[in-house]
């Protein structure tokens, strides 16, 4: 397992590049950008939670979503998740969801997820829901009054190949039932995330921000440091400015060769750079 002190000299040196406006440009002055930025750990998925949260810490982030291997939410008590919880808050990170869940008609899985996301305090579980799964989702989001966003994948998902497969789908429910719009998944299955966010804004409660280099139809993805693929990334968070989004964007980086911190790093920085433009 690659921990942080293996990763501190090297890292040093990047983060050095951006000292001189260290202070997150999402939080600086008359901002009209309303959305926080956060981080899927899927990003940095053999990490330990002390090393995630040491890693947060280093790119000055304070919200992340966790994944399984952070946090079991389908296997582990309630005690447990609330320890986990406890962690990050007691280093001043903000739970904002989790991993993606794949949910079936299982009352009782359900009910488990449900439960230790209630535990922990999430405000929203992400999820990929089986589409005959729906009406029971739709009574969990109101008995624990838990949002649920909806994660995309591409042309390989089951159930959504593309994000408005999941708006399609949510139509008829609670409002708390949303969408996690994966922009790079999105691209893949020919859809433009720009689009998505002005169309689905009604309920988009969470989005997976990352760049890609992969071809549209393309069944696997091909991740790029953040600015550096063929996704409009300024436009994406310009669209996110013009319709008021409050929620989180989450940085999912999956780029398997190479420093996943130091290509995290680089993404955020690009963004943030980004946002200060907005912002200005």
């Amino acid at each position: 397992m690659t921990t942080l002190a293996a990763l501190a000299l090297p890292l040093a040196g990047v983060l050095s590049s951006y000292a001189e406006d260290s202070k997150p440009s999402e939080t600086l002055g008359r901002q009209k950008a309303r959305f926080s930025l956060g981080m899927a750990t899927y990003s940095l998925s053999k990490y330990s939670v002390e090393d995630i949260i040491g890693a947060l810490k280093r790119l000055q982030l304070t919200n992340a979503a966790l994944y399984k291997s952070h946090c079991s939410w389908l296997t582990a008590s309630t005690e447990e998740c609330r320890a986990v919880a406890a962690k990050f808050r007691a280093a001043g990170i903000n739970l904002t969801g989790s991993g993606v869940m794949y949910l079936g008609k299982d009352e009782a899985l359900l009910r488990k997820a449900f439960d230790n996301a209630r535990a922990a305090g999430l405000p929203a579980i992400i999820c990929s829901p089986s589409l005959d799964s729906l009406p029971l989702l739709n009574q969990f989001v109101r008995e624990y009054d838990i949002r649920a966003a909806i994660h995309n994948h591409g042309p390989e998902d089951k159930f959504y190949q593309s994000p408005y497969a999941a708006w399609e789908a949510i139509q008829a429910y609670d409002q708390r039932i949303g969408m996690c719009l994966d922009v790079g998944h999105s691209a893949r299955a020919g859809v433009d995330p720009i689009e998505v966010i002005h169309k689905c804004q009604s309920r988009l409660y969470d989005l997976h921000l990352k760049d890609s280099i992969a071809p549209v139809g393309a069944i696997h993805d091909t991740p790029a440091i953040v600015g550096q693929g063929h996704l409009d990334i300024k436009g994406i968070l310009s669209a996110l400015v013009e319709i008021n989004y409050a929620h989180i964007v989450g940085f999912e980086y999956e780029k398997e060769d190479g420093d996943r911190l130091a290509g995290l790093e680089k993404s955020i920085k690009f963004v943030r750079h980004a946002i200060s433009q907005l912002n200005s």
